[in-house]
């Protein structure tokens, strides 16, 4: 695991700090009155004891005092209304940015490439559930609990000196707590957070574990592996109580141990203070009755700091996680973004509808020179990669099995980054093909198409602003209008998670539809027939061959093994371990690839 790099915990927190600081510093004031009222009856406890007592001249009643005792509750009973309404904002805010800034790195993650931390150790989209939820809440804890320690800390150094003023020496006992909390921390502080990594490794395999289980529900069941699934399943919920009873135990033992510390330091006080009245007239009935209030309030403060720092230790393991997970530096997430949220006056920010770029490089030539890339710790990939597509040719990519087909479109697109190469665009080189190669430039459509557990035209749109009849002259483009018709919702017929309630054929088209409705200048396509019969497949390739109007002049470029796709392609390369074997026509290609599929 790694370590935070360049920025201490300290300055992580103070840097979510800073994204909110009207949130911040209200609810800091509301907490200033929060820990500052109950400062306010130790004072009036004083004052109606020595009034009792003789022992001072009466200002109030003792009605009166009760009453001002009453009202000072009332008080702190508001403030901790108000400041749980700030303090509910400013945690919603605060997770929301975290979290945030977790997703757009991810996002900027290459689409084709497995999520990874240390160790190159591969995890799974379930795994990374646990970032969101507990390593985002551990920080947000943190942050939230700094204005806390401030609130108590001040008006706990305010008690402090008027202990002082009513005997410094008894006071000076109140550091002892103070000095064997910081001995156990500086002792356990290692355990605490490998306790913790382990806790939250557990839970981030059991997530992952939850998500494959129902991604896969079909295989298991087929293959009669449930007993097998669900045992492994067991085990690892077994390993997460282990590993989080362990972090909770020491937790316990930890706040525990401060508790025991503090109220075993507060019992001797007193006793020194009972033998100080006992042996002299220097401590009034008020002044020990205000010694006792405020000793109490100032020893809790010590413990609540000693929890606070266990705390902080934990979240230095939350931001390490995921900044192993991202593979970056632990300040981008706590970068400032914009984050479209409820106002404290109840409206909400106008979040932007997407919308499609209206203006477009329009595409004249496409060229790639010695695009290489290989998979990590193998040989398998591409290697000096060269082609060109000219506006509205029709380009094929063929090959046998692991030659490198898939991953010249994924590097081409950026789905995959290129280790060495260049890609132009009409003469001008793409830096960040990623970012570049979306629509209205390119379009893509992989081997297996991803569909979301949403209604058919929301899978097509995905944002886009469109009306119906242009949705569903894509959905006749891309052959699926004859499905559509026998469908009692039509364009709002929902279509399950990953569009089960489609044949893998249907799927394929879908998603060709999706690439259709935007018009991009690039169609990219990965063995889009593999799923489709060959009548349909064929009317498919007539349409798209039709494509070309005034308006619309689209490049074409494929992977496929079909003889009457490469029969009808302007240029045909073939590829054979990771490079290029042949480019030319369908004539210059040897037999082996000219037979019908």
């Amino acid at each position: 695991m790694t370590t935070l790099r360049r920025a201490s915990i300290g300055l992580l927190l103070w840097k979510l700090i800073r994204y909110a600081p009207r949130l911040y510093w209200t609810d800091t004031l509301l907490w200033l009155c929060i820990a500052g009222l109950p400062v306010l009856p130790g004072l009036v406890i004083r004052e109606f004891f020595n009034q009792l007592t003789q022992q001072s001249p009466s200002v109030f009643s003792a009605q009166g005092w009760i009453a001002l005792f009453l009202a000072i509750g009332v008080a702190q009973i508001v403030a901790i209304i108000l400041g749980r309404i700030t303090k509910t904002q400013h945690r919603f805010t605060m997770n929301s940015l975290i979290q945030h800034n977790l997703l757009r790195k991810l996002l900027e993650h290459p689409g084709a490439e497995s999520l990874t931390m240390a160790r190159a150790e591969t995890i799974s989209p379930g795994e990374v559930m646990s970032f969101f939820r507990e390593d985002a809440s551990q920080i947000e804890d943190n942050v939230v609990g700094t204005n806390e320690v401030l609130g108590e800390g001040v008006f706990a150094i305010g008690a402090l000196l008027l202990l002082l003023s009513v005997n410094a020496t008894i006071t000076l006992f109140v550091f002892l707590p103070l000095v064997l909390i910081a001995v156990i921390l500086h002792r356990v502080s290692d355990r605490i957070k490998r306790y913790r990594r382990a806790s939250r490794q557990a839970t981030q395999q059991v997530t992952g574990m939850v998500g494959e289980m129902f991604t896969a529900v079909q295989a298991i069941q087929v293959a009669g592996a449930e007993k097998s699934v669900l045992a492994h399943f067991r085990q690892l919920c077994d390993q997460r109580r282990q590993s989080i009873v362990k972090d909770q135990l020491l937790t316990a033992i930890l706040d525990s141990s401060f508790d025991n510390l503090i109220s075993l330091g507060t019992g001797a006080i007193l006793f020194f203070a009972a033998q100080s009245m006992r042996s002299s007239q220097t401590l009034s009935v008020g002044d020990f009755a205000l010694f006792v209030y405020y000793l109490a309030y100032v020893t809790y403060f010590l413990g609540f700091l000693g929890g606070f720092v266990a705390l902080s230790k934990q979240s230095e393991v939350s931001f390490e996680r995921m900044q192993a997970l991202v593979n970056a530096e632990a300040q981008t997430l706590v970068e400032p973004h914009p984050l479209y949220l409820p106002t404290l006056t109840g409206r909400k920010s106008q979040l932007p509808v997407p919308r499609q770029d209206e203006t477009c490089d329009r595409l004249e030539a496409l060229r790639a020179i010695n695009l290489s890339y290989h998979y990590p710790n193998s040989k398998v990939g591409i290697t000096n990669i060269s082609l060109e597509l000219q506006r509205g040719s029709f380009t094929v990519i063929t090959g046998s099995i692991g030659s490198g087909k898939t991953t010249l479109l994924q590097v081409l697109l950026g789905l995959l980054p290129m280790q060495s190469g260049e890609i132009l665009w009409n003469g001008q080189t793409i830096s960040d093909p990623a970012q570049f190669f979306v629509p209205p430039r390119s379009a893509y459509t992989s081997q297996v198409p991803q569909l979301f557990s949403t209604s058919l035209r929301e899978n097509i749109l995905l944002g886009l602003q469109k009306d119906d009849t242009e949705v569903l002259a894509a959905i006749a483009l891309a052959m699926f209008d004859r499905d559509l018709a026998m469908m009692p919702d039509g364009l709002d017929t929902q279509i399950g998670s990953r569009g089960m309630r489609l044949s893998g054929g249907q799927i394929q088209r879908v998603a060709a539809a999706r690439m259709l409705i935007r018009q991009p200048e690039l169609l990219v396509f990965d063995d889009l027939s593999s799923a489709l019969d060959v009548e349909t497949e064929q009317k498919l390739w007539s349409k798209l061959f039709q494509l070309s109007s005034p308006t619309w002049n689209p490049t074409i470029l494929v992977v496929s093994h079909r003889r009457s796709v490469m029969e009808r392609a302007d240029r045909i390369i073939l590829l054979h371990e990771s490079r290029i074997e042949l480019e030319g026509t369908f004539a210059d290609l040897p037999s082996a690839y000219t037979k019908p599929l």
